[in-house]
């Protein structure tokens, strides 16, 4: 147990100094080494590490896609507002197609070594981790460091509101196969608690309303939803290939993707709905 707060602790000193940093180039490079270190144990787990040039290839894309996300929006001096990049998208396609073609090569030439699966697997993950890893950083460059943290929180309280809840009164288990700790009663706890915490939240940033409450509460609600099938999935994965943990970078806690793998459903997730939010109130404002 004290190694696990120890862990804990460092970890939150060292995500505290990301977030106090967020406006600068420190963030970009914190997204890109985590999506770095969660697709090698992802690789690693499926027994492809061993293969140099598609762990390089994953890798490279890993890195580069976040690194160049973080030049995604561009301000307009002549209206003072932040704007997508033209440049920016087709890099990231071009980044990400090369490393796809990447892969088959690699396959092709290792085709007696690397199963059809395996490859799968990796073109699979080298696109998403990335991808939904970089949403972090427009989220903060969109909308600012309070939508980032709430996102974060969506997973991250969640998974603490189930974890207490089930020590407390958890009976039913939720999903016994795949991860025996989860219960039914930690599940809906992990939502209840992410709903009201968002809402305490978004009523102390942008004042107390009613309707806001309720759709914060909702959001936090869906947010915890999504965590857990991220958790879930990635519980799953180390089922069927028979480990317990991702890794062993951060002590009583495994791997980066053991604690990240609720973040990469429910970022892109949020993300996807502040994107929506802003459309709807634009459109409202222009009719």
């Amino acid at each position: 147990m004290r190694t696990r707060i120890i862990s804990a602790a460092v970890g939150i000193v060292i995500l505290l100094a990301v977030l106090y940093m967020h406006s600068t180039v420190v963030l970009p490079i914190a997204v890109s080494a985590i999506s770095a270190m969660m697709l090698f144990e992802l690789l690693r787990a499926a027994k492809l590490d061993s293969h140099k040039g598609l762990l390089a290839v994953v890798e490279i894309c890993g890195i580069a896609v976040p690194m160049l996300y973080s030049v995604y929006f561009v301000k307009d001096e002549t209206m003072n507002v932040q704007k997508p990049s033209v440049f920016t998208p087709a890099a990231i396609l071009a980044v990400t197609l090369l490393c796809t073609f990447a892969v088959f090569f690699v396959w092709l030439r290792k085709h007696k070594e690397i199963r059809c699966e395996q490859a799968f697997f990796a073109l699979a993950v080298m696109i998403m981790v990335p991808q939904s890893m970089s949403t972090a950083i427009l989220l903060d460059r969109r909308s600012g460091l309070f939508y980032l943290i709430m996102a974060l929180c969506g997973a991250w309280i969640a998974d603490t509101g189930a974890y207490f809840t089930g020590v407390t009164i958890g009976k039913h288990k939720l999903c016994p196969e795949i991860s025996p700790k989860k219960t039914v009663e930690g599940f809906i706890g992990g939502i209840v608690t992410t709903g009201i915490v968002y809402s305490i939240a978004f009523c102390i940033h942008n004042g107390f309303e009613l309707s806001q409450v309720l759709f914060a509460f909702i959001l936090g609600g869906v947010c915890a939803v999504i965590g857990t099938l991220g958790d879930l999935s990635a519980s799953m994965i180390k089922r069927q290939v028979g480990i317990k943990d991702y890794g062993n970078i951060m002590p009583g806690h495994g791997g980066i993707m053991d604690r990240f793998d609720s973040v990469l459903f429910v970022l892109p997730l949020f993300y996807a709905f502040v994107v929506l939010v802003h459309g709807l109130l634009a459109a409202r404002i222009q009719f």
